[in-house]
């Protein structure tokens, strides 16, 4: 089971009104559990079960990790001064109010203590995410109408 499934998998226990799904097949298995008063997915877990032949799956990984390392390094290096603003929920992120409304936040902008930068939709619910901060957006992480994941990167705000 990918990625993408899983994603698919939690918006549709989400918006069914279940409270809680299991899943097992033969590698995954999957429990979602949801709050009906808060509309909110309370946790997600992915247990990969083990498989029979490991030996030779833990070689491969190893001879291509120290490969894939080397780039990740320079953009967290270039990233070290700035703050992350993190997602605080699952659901569809939003960089404007309304279609024909103009973006919440651009590249460039100023933002202060309590500005609202974006829009995260959860059950039908549109949820306000404030900055935390002042400072200037250096990056957005994330296209629009995009689901976004608990604590995933939303924006790059230079403080300073």
């Amino acid at each position: 089971m990918d990625l993408k499934e899983i994603q698919n998998l939690i918006k549709f226990v989400a918006n069914s009104g279940v409270a809680e799904v299991k899943l097992e097949m033969d590698d995954v298995k999957i429990t979602i559990r949801t709050t009906l008063e808060g509309n909110v997915t309370e946790a997600t877990y992915v247990q990969q079960l083990p498989v029979q032949n490991a030996l030779p799956q833990a070689v491969v990984p190893q001879q291509i990790a120290p490969v894939a390392a080397a780039p990740a390094e320079t953009p967290a290096a270039e990233n070290a001064n700035y703050i992350t603003i993190k997602s605080p929920m699952i659901g569809t992120f939003y960089r404007k109010p309304a279609p024909d409304k103009p973006m919440f936040v651009e590249v460039g902008k100023a933002i202060g203590k309590g500005d609202v930068l974006c829009v995260i939709e959860a059950m039908k619910l549109f949820n306000e995410i404030e900055s935390e901060i002042s400072g200037k957006i250096v990056k957005i992480l994330v296209d629009d109408m995009s689901p976004v994941e608990f604590d995933q990167p939303l924006f790059l705000v230079d403080p300073s």
